[in-house]
């Protein structure tokens, strides 16, 4: 393995990229979303309403990119036993990479086709939307109700949710690392977000107010569309609940890790097989060596702090680093 730097040590911007506004079925206008993530750090929102497609391109100035896009949702109305509580669906987001392209096909917003089930004209809906400029979202699997059977077919995805916060309060159904595990069982080469999902429906700082949850932190060479999209597609991002990863490195087979205060940092991997290093009790680390066999196939970082919020990297496979 080459010596670099998987994440650095700095420059990173905080971006939710998931989020409903009073253009579908959330509480906040874009504007009154803006001013409430940026007033806790925020530099980037991705603003995903159910159905349809928007660019919010006024609020966009130095210290804030609004990334245009929509979510869609394909439901299996035909098996639902009680209608709503127990209804399978794929809720998909799509991330615009260039709104200036095909505007007129995007403000469309296509739909997938009404036949959950087919695997292949889902699959066919998604590289369509590749087609058009979208990088593609596999969103909250566990509050979706579905298993492997129902994903491990998806194709043309860039990415899935790991960790979702309005799931979460939800019924504890928005963290699913197993989930995105099995994905990259199955061959597929896909990033992980963590994301708020938020419609704001409770104030803000009541404990069940789903803005503020769930993180992607962005290495992004400047505050701009391309870039910030360059860098999402290359997955130069972290996932968090909370901790911060402060630069990870390979050097000599070696590979290290530096976060903020947490209790367990543990390098997953294609096999059975983990890395980790956990704080005795009352204490806590900082930063982590691990040596590489070269023989994990891929790996990817996840740490828990004494708050029990995770933070993790999305995977890294071996071939590429070699």
């Amino acid at each position: 393995m080459k010596d670099r730097v998987l994440l650095p040590e700095n420059g990173f911007y905080k971006a939710n990229l998931h989020s409903h506004t009073t253009v579908s079925d959330g509480a906040l206008t874009p504007e009154e979303a803006k001013k409430a993530y940026q007033a806790e750090g925020y530099s980037i929102v991705a603003f995903t309403d159910h159905h349809k497609y928007a660019w919010h391109r006024e609020l966009c100035d130095d210290s804030f990119l609004a990334l245009a896009g929509y979510e869609v949702d394909l439901n299996d109305f035909m098996k639902s036993r009680d209608g709503w509580p127990r209804l399978k669906t794929y809720h998909i987001n799509l991330f615009d990479t260039d709104p200036a392209e095909h505007a007129q096909e995007k403000a469309q917003s296509p739909l997938p086709p009404r036949r959950y089930g087919d695997i292949h004209a889902l699959n066919g809906y998604l590289e369509q939307m590749n087609q058009l400029g979208f990088l593609v979202s596999y969103n909250h699997p566990y509050w979706s109700l579905q298993d492997y059977d129902d994903y491990k077919g998806l194709r043309s995805l860039f990415a899935m949710e790991i960790y979702n916060h309005g799931c979460e309060h939800d019924g504890l159904y928005g963290f699913a690392p197993q989930a995105y595990d099995e994905m990259l069982r199955t061959g597929q080469r896909l990033f992980c977000l963590a994301t708020d999902d938020n419609h704001n429906r409770m104030p803000f700082g009541d404990p069940l107010c789903d803005s503020f949850g769930g993180f992607v932190m962005l290495h992004a060479s400047k505050l701009d569309y391309p870039s910030v999209i360059s860098a999402l597609a290359a997955g130069d991002f972290y996932w968090s609940m909370g901790p911060e990863l402060r630069g990870v490195s390979l050097e000599n087979g070696i590979l290290r890790v530096k976060t903020s205060p947490v209790e367990k940092i543990f390098v997953m991997q294609e096999g059975r097989g983990c890395y980790k290093r956990l704080a005795p009790k009352e204490e806590s680390l900082t930063e982590a060596e691990f040596a590489l066999s070269g023989k994990e196939g891929w790996f990817r970082i996840e740490v828990r702090d004494s708050h029990g919020l995770y933070a993790g990297t999305n995977a890294y496979f071996l071939d590429d680093l070699n």
